[in-house]
């Protein structure tokens, strides 16, 4: 087997997505815009998912609008956003996003599953809906979705260049959380085993299936906790980076996994944590 394979692509397009088609679920705000943006500055073509589809598309003229200045910086032609409304926690809302990407596309060379919901509760008190509710979204809205849009990553995989599943998990998946979130962290445990599943069985296909596993990230969901300086801060503090997460950091890890750079590397759980769970477990 040759050492230089390298000299398939040219080392400047190693991290490139131009021209590349992406679904981001969840895409209208937190983690999901900041994937969106990196991906359509990027050049990607790019289509966001969301329940609530006035945001979604406020969100997608936004995200079009900060890649245009973005090439007007840097020279780079943008890629560009589009706005499908879409509830993953029913199996109706699943097909309805497949078929409506399917209609754009034809085939989809990236996935990437966000959208997801959480419940915190006390644990005698902890109700079934925030079981049924974090289930549905976050795990079997993951499976359905996939499966859904099977076809379309088939057709884009490529010798070389796979179509890409990319779940957003969590840490708190990886270790038990300090919050009384009993359905999330197991949703985002089961999100993790999923994607090792799932790559085990479309690696044939030339799919990969890898995880994100952020940490402290600002978003909504994290409002309660992240949602001033102050606390930023102070949540930072615990840390071993020093800081809690950017919109730089999630982009780039998922431009990572959705390049050329990216193509070998499948059935993985990548924490994006500040090195939270390899350095100080037992923080936040």
């Amino acid at each position: 087997m040759s050492t230089q394979s390298s000299a398939a692509g040219s080392a400047h397009d190693l991290f490139s997505v131009r021209g590349k088609t992406a679904v981001v679920t969840g895409g209208s705000r937190g983690i999901g815009f900041m994937i969106a943006q990196g991906l359509v500055e990027a050049g990607a073509q790019v289509v966001i998912s969301a329940r609530k589809l006035d945001a979604c598309r406020q969100a997608a003229v936004e995200l079009t609008e900060l890649a245009e200045r973005a090439a007007a910086a840097t020279g780079v032609e943008p890629g560009r956003c589009e706005a499908i409304g879409a509830d993953l926690s029913t199996d109706t809302g699943t097909q309805e996003l497949a078929t409506a990407v399917r209609d754009r596309f034809g085939e989809l060379n990236l996935l990437v599953i966000n959208a997801g919901v959480s419940w915190g509760a006390p644990v005698e008190e902890f109700p079934e809906i925030g079981w049924d509710k974090v289930l549905n979204t976050n795990v079997r809205g993951v499976f359905t979705l996939t499966v859904a849009l099977l076809p379309e990553l088939r057709k884009a995989a490529r010798p070389g260049d796979p179509a890409r599943v990319i779940n957003i998990g969590s840490i708190d998946g990886l270790r038990a959380p300090a919050m009384e979130n009993y359905s999330y962290s197991a949703s985002k445990a089961a999100v993790h085993m999923l994607t090792r599943h799932l790559a085990k069985r479309l690696a044939a296909d030339g799919i990969t299936v890898n995880a994100i596993a952020p940490g402290p990230f600002p978003s909504k969901m994290t409002d309660f906790f992240l949602g001033t300086a102050q606390q930023r801060e102070a949540v930072g503090q615990a840390v071993p980076l020093g800081r809690v997460g950017q919109g730089d950091d999630i982009a780039g890890t998922t431009i990572f996994l959705a390049s050329r750079a990216g193509a070998y590397l499948t059935g993985t759980v990548i924490p994006l944590d500040g090195g939270i769970t390899g350095l100080n477990p037992n923080s936040l």
